[in-house]
């Protein structure tokens, strides 16, 4: 089975990427933790990249705020689909990193989940391998059946306890 790789520009983007982390791992899907920083370990982050295919990665999820220049970092460097978690770290809220994922040259493309979207990226990556891993596709299937079953119980209690009848 192929792995993904989790990145972090700084450890302390931790609480926020643990969720990807913690998605996967309920998914039952290898995967690697890093701290690579496009900015203060650039080699490390070049390398990284364009050792990932042949080092058995299907996708790299990179989570950086502020100038959030990891995801393209490593988009340069390997054709794997790479997802980009803008983390809300500044004054800005998290703008600034989600403008330096999403706007990414012709070329260099970044998938970009919402600020601090580190769930939803670990679940993108995980449709990614599941073009080609049956088990996967199968275990998102019983996920999305299982979010249905929960969102209709609450509305019957909704309906139930809060509508008005004459």
């Amino acid at each position: 089975m192929k792995k993904i790789a989790v990145i972090m520009g700084s450890d302390s983007d931790w609480p926020i990427v643990k969720g990807a982390a913690d998605q996967l791992k309920e998914l039952d899907i290898p995967h690697t933790v890093r701290v690579i920083s496009a900015h203060r370990s650039p080699e490390a982050a070049a390398e990284f990249s364009k050792h990932a295919r042949e080092n058995g990665y299907a996708a790299i999820i990179a989570a950086a705020g502020k100038a959030a220049h990891l995801a393209g970092a490593i988009a340069a460097n390997t054709t794997l689909p790479v997802i980009g978690i803008p983390v809300k770290s500044s004054t800005l809220d998290g703008l600034d990193a989600l403008l330096a994922t999403v706007q990414m040259p012709s070329g260099m493309p970044v998938a970009t989940v919402a600020i601090d979207g580190a769930k939803n990226a670990a679940l993108l990556a995980a449709q990614i391998i599941s073009v080609c891993d049956e088990e996967i596709a199968n275990k998102l299937s019983v996920m999305r059946r299982e979010m249905t079953e929960k969102v209709l119980s609450k509305d019957k209690k909704f309906e139930e306890e809060f509508s008005y009848k004459i």
